[in-house]
């Protein structure tokens, strides 16, 4: 978000303006046997690895024990789905307005791999994102996805 900033915003449809945010406020999709909760993780853009582990706990616990206040299931700037974490491979998440954006997360899993004319086995995890077409275009769609991929191939 921070070095492809388009999808990071907001889209007003009766306006037809695009809301960029400076801070990254991530939308955690949250499944219970009550439905579909998505707080907000504010600030995810300052936070280190343990801050973000902490406050997805933190979300998550407050989400099962109802114990979550209103105004954290809005304003995310960003949403992400871990559908994975079911079996899913692939998916097309839904936006949200007034969100631009939703990435999704697919089940981490081994694949063969052909690598210079042999095969590896290598840890794999499919990535859907989901944009607005009237507030992005495709090519910025593709650069954000392009960082994000390069961003979770670094070592952390």
């Amino acid at each position: 978000c921070q070095k492809v900033p388009a999808l990071n915003a907001w889209f007003d449809g009766d306006a037809l303006t695009r809301t960029l945010h400076a801070h990254v406020d991530v939308g955690i999709a949250v499944d219970t046997d009550d439905g579909l909760f998505v707080p907000a993780l504010r600030n995810a853009d300052v936070l280190d690895a343990r801050g973000i582990r902490e406050g997805v706990n933190r979300l998550r616990e407050q989400v099962e024990s109802r114990a979550i206040a209103a105004s954290e299931l809005s304003g995310y700037t960003i949403s992400l789905s871990n559908f994975g974490m079911f079996a899913g491979r692939y998916a097309t998440p839904v936006v949200v307005p007034p969100t631009v954006a939703i990435i999704g997360a697919g089940k981490l899993s081994f694949d063969v791999v052909a690598v210079m004319g042999g095969i590896e086995v290598h840890r794999r995890m499919p990535i859907s994102l989901t944009f607005d077409h009237r507030a992005a275009t495709g090519g910025e769609a593709a650069r954000f996805l392009k960082t994000l991929l390069d961003d979770l191939e670094r070592p952390q």
